[in-house]
């Protein structure tokens, strides 16, 4: 069924560790990583994702790092999970094209159903919510 990839699990735990700083403030991605207890070479990578997403800013240089781009209450654990993992689809019918059988399938439907339950659960949940409950 669907599962949330390794990518997608360090990216959560390194947005909290970042919601969880004073605002403002710069965490460089060895410490993050050190924190969230994630490969630093692949959180880096995960950190380029979400800067071009607007979900971070990074700067580079002396006291460069990573800082939220906007507050932890307005960044939603769909956008995260989104901007690594791409569209929650349960099923790839969902993407617009067509089942392989040549139209919807019955249970096509159901799918969409699901899509929308998840979709629907994940932005009701913020990383401010997730970095302030243990």
């Amino acid at each position: 069924m669907m599962e949330l990839t390794r990518k997608g699990e360090y990216a959560i735990r390194g947005i909290i560790y970042l919601a969880q700083q004073p605002p403002g403030r710069v965490s460089l991605i060895s410490e993050i990583a050190a924190a969230a207890e994630v490969p630093q070479t692949f959180l880096a990578k995960i950190f380029q994702s979400f800067a071009k997403l607007g979900l971070v800013t990074s700067s580079r240089g002396t006291g460069g790092g990573f800082v939220l781009a906007r507050p932890a209450s307005a960044i939603t654990l769909r956008e995260v999970v989104e901007a690594v993992e791409g569209p929650i689809l349960p099923n790839r019918c969902l993407l617009g094209s067509a089942c392989d059988r040549g139209g919807p399938c019955r249970v096509h439907a159901v799918w969409k159903q699901v899509q929308t339950e998840v979709v629907h659960i994940l932005d009701g949940v913020t990383i401010d919510t997730l970095a302030r409950n243990p």
